[in-house]
């Protein structure tokens, strides 16, 4: 069994090595190109003229990576090619048939599909929705706006638009590989591995099983969950549309419940958090907060300041403190001075730091953060969520505060709520 595996792997090694050099120059669609070939969905063959990744993808091409991207392209050739449509190659129709039949892809009309036009960014980013289980007709997206919403769920880290290269194509096929299937049953890697598609010791040597994420990986995969929350405390600073304060957050639901410190909150009236997408959504409603500790959880309404509804947003798992260590790497995700989302690392050098301010223990960690970051994730290497940056020590170096997070995970989120006014006027009560 050694042997094998250790043949296979050479195998793979040799592959890889057959492929251009994916150095820095080299771009991010071919190192996505190598990484689909490798994996059987692009036709390693096209590496001698760099997949010809600067052409147009049309939407034949697009069909037939789909068709593999989910494992299918089998199944596509047993059931045949019979389509509906005057103007599908041969060599292209058992593909079209099949995504037309599972409803990820439909013609131009009854009888035509163009497969020779372009690709769009929105055609493209709906065709991959529809494969994943996200459906029109239920609300999840729509077409104009499908590469946005590709976006704002973190299916894709940027934003793409109008018609799309053929690299285009494979950086946002081998970002969606580690992507879940909205039914929960699994990543799109691990759908194609179960298909046989590609082996596991070949998934697994290209690093797209493995539960630790790289600094890259976990700005990519987390970035869509985090953003910039705005505070107003009077109604002048509203209409001026001036924040009083800039801060962080982060979504811990679908549905718009998210975490951030509760000095980021305190006195303000009215709340925006703003994405990386650059929606902004309201604060709705608090649903949990302790001075003490620091921490708030509230929930963002679903209709954008522009009158744009989303049906879910993306978001982080929480797994507390319990097995942090000192040693343990650590990634910040937050936005600094109110310029944009940022993301650092370090390690945790204390779990249990006693500081005035706060009821608990923080995680003392190296993982760079700056005025402004309050209420931004601590993240452990597996992408999840173990405490809230919030400070540091004025004349340390790098001696970075983050409050657990884990009475977030204990506390009653259903019970109460309020909105940003009524929790003014309460703790203002309290001082009286």
């Amino acid at each position: 069994m050694k042997i094998k595996l250790l043949s296979l792997l050479c195998a793979l090694l040799l592959l890889v090595g057959a492929l251009p050099a994916a150095s820095a120059l080299d771009g991010e669609a071919l190192r996505s190109a190598n990484t689909l070939a490798a994996l059987n969905l692009v036709d390693s063959a096209g590496a001698a003229v760099d997949y010809n990744q600067n052409a147009p993808a049309s939407r034949a091409d697009a069909v037939l990576l789909l068709v593999r991207l989910a494992g299918a392209e089998k199944a596509a050739k047993a059931a045949g090619g019979s389509t509906a449509f005057r103007d599908v190659p041969t060599s292209y129709a058992p593909y079209v048939a099949y995504a037309v039949r599972q409803g990820w892809v439909c013609g131009v009309s009854a009888v035509e599909f163009a497969p020779s036009r372009a690709i769009t960014a929105n055609a493209w980013c709906a065709m991959l929705l529809r494969m994943l289980g996200y459906r029109e007709s239920a609300g999840d997206f729509t077409v104009p706006d499908a590469a946005a919403f590709a976006q704002h769920i973190g299916l894709v880290s940027r934003r793409y638009d109008g018609a799309l290269t053929r690299g285009d194509v494979f950086e946002m096929m081998r970002e969606a590989l580690t992507f879940p299937y909205q039914n929960g049953s699994g990543t799109v890697i691990e759908r194609l591995v179960e298909s046989g598609t590609c082996t596991y010791a070949t998934a697994s040597a290209l690093g797209l099983l493995d539960a630790e994420l790289t600094v890259r990986e976990a700005a990519d995969r987390c970035t869509a969950a985090v953003f910039c929350l705005d505070l107003f405390e009077k109604q002048q600073q509203i209409d001026r549309k001036e924040p009083a304060a800039n801060a962080s957050g982060f979504l811990i639901s679908s549905d718009g419940v998210a975490v951030t410190n509760y000095h980021s909150l305190e006195d303000g009236v009215y709340a925006l958090a703003t994405f990386s997408t650059g929606e902004s959504y309201p604060v709705e409603s608090v649903l949990y907060y302790d001075t003490e500790i620091d921490i708030a959880v509230v929930r963002l309404a679903k209709t954008s300041i522009t009158g744009k509804e989303v049906s879910a947003f993306s978001y982080l798992e929480l797994a507390g403190t319990e097995d942090v260590r000192p040693g343990d790497t650590v990634y910040a995700i937050g936005n600094p001075l109110g310029l944009g989302l940022a993301v650092s690392s370090g390690v945790v050098s204390s779990t249990n730091r006693e500081v005035d301010r706060y009821a608990l223990p923080c995680v003392m960690n190296t993982a760079d953060i700056s005025q402004g970051s309050s209420g931004g994730a601590l993240l452990n290497v597996y992408g999840q969520v173990i405490a809230v940056t919030s400070g540091a020590y004025t004349y340390g170096n790098s001696m970075y505060l983050a409050v657990p997070v884990d009475p977030v995970m204990s506390a009653d989120l259903t019970s109460h709520s309020w909105t940003l006014k009524e929790v003014k006027q309460m703790e203002a009560a309290k001082g009286d």
